[in-house]
């Protein structure tokens, strides 16, 4: 039965997890988390669910939280401009959390992430970056490549994740968003540094997304 539950957990946080972080305040990026910079991190992303009695309620809280790691521009303002969700070890923790809430409220008892599955998040070795851009064809985005620079350097990633076919724009400009995911290894880049993600298409064209890696945990 405790198997079976943790199994259920597991997959709804894998797909709350793209999608919520808590709110979070101006740090560095946080690579090594303590067992209690853990559980702080859970409570973070549990408490504003607890509190989310409506789906009005938990639509705004997951809006809020998809704001706090998004570099670059703004979709609701910008549906075009490229920009990026840096998927960082809290920000996993704190969508471990919301999930908690929710099935805690949905099983009306108390419901933990396991501990293995929190320390997987704590020793992650790299950073995830979800990059969203637009382009003129639904295969644009394919065969992209991206460096992150800090300053005179340049890191390059450890994978980048095939690019989804493009969807249709509904609003002004290119016709069609597409988006990957990508590795980068935590050791290689200063979590500290002011960034800047390159992205270079097959056609030529490059979209930049300035990061301040300062205000972001």
């Amino acid at each position: 039965m405790a198997s079976q539950m943790n199994k259920a957990v597991w997959g709804l946080a894998g797909v709350v997890g793209v999608l919520a972080m808590g709110v979070g305040s101006a740090w560095a990026i946080d690579v090594k988390l303590s067992a209690e910079d853990a559980q702080k991190a859970l409570e973070a992303g549990r408490a504003p669910m607890e509190k989310a009695n409506t789906p009005e309620d938990v639509k705004k809280v997951l809006q809020q939280a998809s704001l706090v790691t998004r570099i670059g521009a703004d979709p609701e303002k910008d549906p075009c401009g490229a920009s990026a969700v840096l998927r960082t070890k809290r920000y996993r923790l704190e969508a471990f959390g919301r999930q908690e809430a929710a099935e805690s409220k949905k099983r009306k008892t108390d419901v933990r992430m396991p501990d293995e599955f929190i320390k997987k998040v704590v020793d992650m070795p790299n950073m995830e970056i979800e990059v969203q851009l637009c382009g003129d064809d639904e295969y644009f985005a394919e065969g992209a490549l991206i460096e992150l620079q800090q300053g005179s350097k340049k890191i390059k990633p450890i994978d980048i994740g095939k690019a989804e076919r493009g969807r249709k724009n509904e609003g002004n400009g290119p016709a069609f968003r597409s988006r990957f995911t990508v590795l980068f290894a935590y050791e290689q880049f200063d979590p500290h540094a002011a960034s800047v993600f390159v992205v270079n298409l097959q056609d030529g064209k490059e979209a930049r997304i300035a990061a301040d890696f300062s205000k972001v945990r």
